[in-house]
């Protein structure tokens, strides 16, 4: 078999970048490009027998097929051709067998939506919860060309690993090719896979409480309010995985942002880096049938997030609640049976297996039981506050809207080949499938396009209104409201507060279609994972169910910004669609510090008031810097002239060659940590929503202090106080070193690169911005540019190759993406395989 492997390196502006990375890099050169021969641009399209496969610039795969299975078999090829390591481990993990593979207290390499529990508990949960029942409700739910679609998926990534295993194709820094957990699929490994990203914003917070879940054998129960809340208060408010700051920024602007010229739409999800999540770019195409471009996760065959020739659209993090909770009163003889309607019922019981391989080679089985009542499974939260925890007297049971939700990438499926933004937005109430985001889309149209913007966070969503909730309150629920006010938790002994059964909702329990928040405009629509109380400003959308996210709340700081942004650019008068574009791919990566360019000079004015800053050792302690320094009984005199003098010089911008952002960044950080209510003066106002909280208030010295501990860190670690950013924020890929602008959320960049480790280089386990993606539709279609930041190879932030698209990334050189064949043909990096059928 012959192929011609995905190249690297860049066609144009080579010159300016080796100019740019010499400057910033200290000598870097470019990535060289592998020479390859160019296949001729075709004069007539032929018939599609198989598949064929065009990588272009970035080894971006084109799939053009003449069946759904085939068109399958191009994206398993190709997945496993960039990705075969982290998607065989992740089969691993759905299947349930990491802990015989990777031992039984062993965890994820990788970050991911379900965060990194224990290899036995991920085990305990997938052979659970991901069974036969849950496989066949895909079978039966999907349309048949969907079923084609992941059977060929499952037949083109076994038919690389032959490829691969036998040297027919090279898998260059695929090292797990001959690990014995890397074997053949089949559909039900993808319909784990998507279950696993079904329940992202339900069951997956709770793996590890949901598989260790039984009896207690204690003879009491604990009070509300015993024991520490602050873990489980910091697991919820992350509405997926458990990092912050996971998320997106989303701006659609309508007719009135282009001169009447259509619409434009920017998304940028900040997304895992690494790991069985990250996103993989793609084009599919079925002559007649589909042709839709964007990003998936590994492991799926449609795209979840991108454009055809009609629409385009983008999605981010819903606040919404997706799964509740219910307080069940058990059994005083038995807590596994509990009372509903004054009877006592049994939960039902379901032991699991699972087996687990000693470094020794001796095999043992172990086993738990599962138990679930008429409103799901019980969840243990008593690791966190022993009054959530299984008792004599209460359970929690937890109830996932998406572990119902079979929709939901036959939504996606349909979205692919939608016609219109009417035809996009009818899918989507009529699946009423989304499972956790927020979506934003726009249309092509006729004449000079389709002016309308659309904002929706309509899907799944437990029907648990604010009145159903008030009537069944429980002094549990009560507790658990203190700990967080979103998540409804019913009283499990009345059948009458289950969720309500509502005719006109797709599903039983969820809420339906008219009840959920949604906008269409013609200025603009934005999210940056804020609730859907201000998608636009001008139109707060307000009286909808508290577990929807809420209203009248504070934005944080990305937020204000992506709402500024957008109502600048919205009074930039653009001509035209093309120009408004122009100006979005500028100000969306032009790394801004919103918190400095509101309260650097607040805070520069009450802590550089005296050269000198007395800590004293309580301090130090507080800064938490007893452990790089050594701190004694007498005060230490920190000099913060020096640190003065670099943030006011700083531009409060976060570029690769700005001095000044680490600094800021460390004292922001600080002062973050105070309560809103003591650190600014202005308290929040929902009708000043964009411009407060303001007005920095800090008192007895507290900036001075937060700064000279600053100092103190900085001079602890070593890093100078005027240091570059870009020798402290890059990549290594290929050999080479990218630096990488843009900060963490918290600091309110809209401009995403964060590291959850705290560290300098970003890699796998990284948060930032990842895939990219600025849309139009001109006379011909669509017209789009796109980036993504960590590139398709598994190992292109992990320091191995493939590192063309991170270096694209880091130069802010937005890839004009060749949608249409004759721009497919004349790309420079083009290269051409046909699978055979």
């Amino acid at each position: 078999m012959f192929f011609v492997s995905g190249l690297l390196g860049e066609g144009r502006g080579t010159a300016g970048w080796r100019a740019w990375a010499l400057m910033l890099c200290g000598g870097l050169q470019l990535l060289a490009g592998a020479s390859h021969a160019k296949a001729p641009v075709p004069s007539a399209l032929p018939v599609v027998t198989g598949v064929e496969i065009r990588r272009t610039t970035d080894g971006i795969p084109h799939l053009r097929a003449g069946s759904w299975r085939e068109l399958g078999v191009g994206v398993g090829y190709v997945q496993a051709q960039d990705a075969l390591c982290t998607l065989a481990e992740a089969f691993v993990t759905y299947e349930g067998r990491r802990a015989w593979f990777f031992g039984a207290d062993g965890r994820p390499a990788r970050d991911s939506t379900f965060g990194r529990p224990k290899n036995v508990d991920l085990d305990f949960f997938f052979r659970a919860f991901a069974d036969d029942k849950v496989l066949a409700s895909y079978r039966e739910q999907h349309p048949p060309e969907l079923n084609e679609l992941v059977d060929g998926f499952a037949a083109g990534y076994n038919r690389y690993l032959a490829d691969a295993r036998s040297g027919q194709v090279r898998a260059t820094g695929r090292s797990c090719l001959k690990q014995p957990w890397v074997r053949d699929i089949t559909a039900d490994d993808i319909h784990r896979r998507m279950f696993a990203a079904q329940i992202a914003a339900g069951y997956a917070k709770f793996i590890t409480e949901m598989a260790n879940a039984k009896p207690v054998k204690s003879t009491s129960d604990a009070k509300v309010g015993e024991g520490g809340d602050a873990v489980l208060r910091s697991r919820l408010a992350q509405r997926i995985g458990t990092q912050p700051g996971i998320g997106s920024n989303v701006l659609a602007f309508g007719r009135e942002a282009t001169g009447g010229d259509g619409a434009v739409l920017f998304g940028n999800p900040h997304w895992y880096w690494g790991g069985p999540d990250r996103f993989y770019q793609m084009h599919l195409t079925i002559p007649g049938k589909i042709d839709v471009a964007g990003v998936a996760f590994l492991g799926v065959p449609v795209v979840m997030i991108g454009f055809n020739d009609h629409v385009a659209w983008s999605h981010t993090v819903s606040e919404a609640r997706r799964f509740g909770l219910f307080d069940v009163t058990l059994d005083a003889a038995d807590p596994t049976r509990y009372q509903v309607d004054g009877k006592t019922e049994a939960m039902t019981a379901r032991e699991v297996g699972v087996e687990v391989r000693a470094d020794d080679g001796s095999v043992r089985r172990i086993t738990r039981t599962f138990y679930r009542t008429r409103f799901g499974p019980v969840v243990d939260l008593g690791g966190h506050n022993a009054a959530f925890g299984w008792g004599l007297a209460h359970a929690l049971v937890i109830r996932d809207v998406n572990a119902e939700n079979f929709r939901i990438f036959r939504n996606f499926f349909y979205w692919n080949q939608a016609k219109s933004l009417d035809d996009f937005i009818a899918i989507q109430r009529r699946e009423a499938a989304v499972p956790w985001v927020n979506t934003v889309a726009i249309g092509r149209g006729e004449g000079r396009g389709d002016g309308r913007v659309w904002y929706g966070d309509v899907g799944a969503v437990p029907n648990a209104p604010d009145d159903l909730r008030k009537a069944c309150m429980t002094p549990l629920a009560a507790g658990f409201a203190n700990v967080d006010p979103h998540t409804p938790v019913l009283d499990g002994s009345r059948s009458a507060c289950d969720w309500r059964l509502d005719l006109a909702a797709v599903q039983p329990g969820a809420m339906p279609v008219a009840a959920l928040p949604w906008l269409l405009r013609e200025d603009y629509v934005a999210n940056m994972n804020d609730s859907y109380w201000l998608s636009n400003v001008r139109q707060p959308l307000e009286g909808f169910p508290s577990l929807l996210g809420g209203e009248r709340k504070p934005l944080d700081l990305r937020g204000r910004l992506g709402h500024h942004m957008a109502l600048d650019l919205l009074r930039g008068q653009a001509t035209s669609a093309e120009a408004l574009s122009r100006r979005v791919m500028r100000d969306v990566l032009t790394p801004r510090s919103y918190s400095a360019e509101l309260f650097k000079g607040e805070v520069l004015a009450q802590a550089c008031v005296q050269p000198v800053v007395e800590l004293d050792a309580d301090m130090l302690k507080a800064a938490g810097l007893d452990g790089l320094v050594k701190v004694g009984t007498a005060a230490r005199k920190v000099d913060v002239a020096r640190a003065c003098t670099v943030l006011r010089r700083w531009a409060n911008k976060a570029n690769p060659g700005d001095h000044g952002v680490l600094l800021w960044e460390a004292l922001w950080a600080r002062l973050e940590q105070i309560p809103a209510d003591d650190l600014y003066g202005v308290a929040f106002s929902s009708d000043a929503p964009l411009d407060t909280p303001r007005k920095l208030l800090t008192s007895e010295g507290t900036a001075a202090k937060a700064l000279a501990a600053t100092v103190v860190e900085f001079g602890a670690k070593g890093w100078s106080l005027d240091g570059v950013l870009g020798a402290h924020r890059f990549v290594a890929s290929g050999g080479y070193r990218f630096p990488i602008y843009g900060g963490c959320h918290s600091a309110g960049y809209f401009t995403v690169a964060c590291n959850d480790d705290g560290g300098n280089k970003l890699g796998p386990d990284s948060l930032a911005n990842s895939y990219l993606q600025v849309v139009r539709f001109g006379p011909s279609g669509v017209e789009a540019h796109t980036l993504l930041a960590h590139g398709q190879d598994e190992a292109a932030v992990a320091g191995g190759q493939g590192a063309a698209p991170v270096a694209r990334y880091a130069r802010k050189a937005w890839l004009r993406f060749p949608f249409r064949e004759d721009e497919i043909a004349r790309d420079p990096k083009r290269s051409r395989l046909v699978l055979s059928p």
